[in-house]
């Protein structure tokens, strides 16, 4: 099976959580410890996980007695590729995906070698048309809100 780690998934949630109170340079930072009662996720995870996210230039730290975290673009134009990236590394099915030579002992033999690459890049493009925002919903991001007609259909 795949999947994402939870490290991802609350990369995610932190991200959707930041985006109530905006984005961007004007937007209102929010710190660690504020993040992590708003989300219930512990403290140090979300610790861990902004300084992921800050060093992928998703979220920036403003310093300061009223310091604390903002997104650094508005949720619609953060795709999921790049959150996950930024968590988990580069998104490759196996390592010779990745392009890691030498990471696989068989590799001189593989009859597939190669043969993965249009499979993970497929992977790949689905993730990055995927953004933040279609995971938030609707009431985490005033660019992702649903007009009214839509919302009776979600509540059935």
């Amino acid at each position: 099976m795949l999947r994402l780690s939870k490290l991802t998934d609350y990369a995610v949630v932190v991200m959707a959580r930041l985006a109530l109170d905006g984005a961007g340079p004007n937007g209102r930072v929010q710190t660690a410890p504020g993040l992590a009662a708003a989300t219930g996720i512990a403290e140090p995870t979300v610790a861990k996980v902004l300084k992921m996210l800050g060093q992928a230039g998703l979220v920036e730290g403003v310093r300061g007695a009223r310091g604390g975290y903002r997104l650094t673009r508005p949720l619609p134009a953060i795709p999921l590729s790049e959150v996950i990236a930024a968590v988990d590394g580069p998104i490759a099915l196996t390592a010779c995906v990745d392009g890691g030579l030498g990471a696989c002992e068989a590799e001189g033999l593989c009859a597939v070698r190669g043969r993965w690459d249009p499979v993970n890049e497929a992977i790949r493009k689905a993730l990055s048309g995927i953004t933040i925002a279609d995971l938030a919903g609707p009431g985490h991001c005033p660019a992702a809100r649903m007009s009214a007609s839509f919302a009776p259909m979600l509540a059935e």
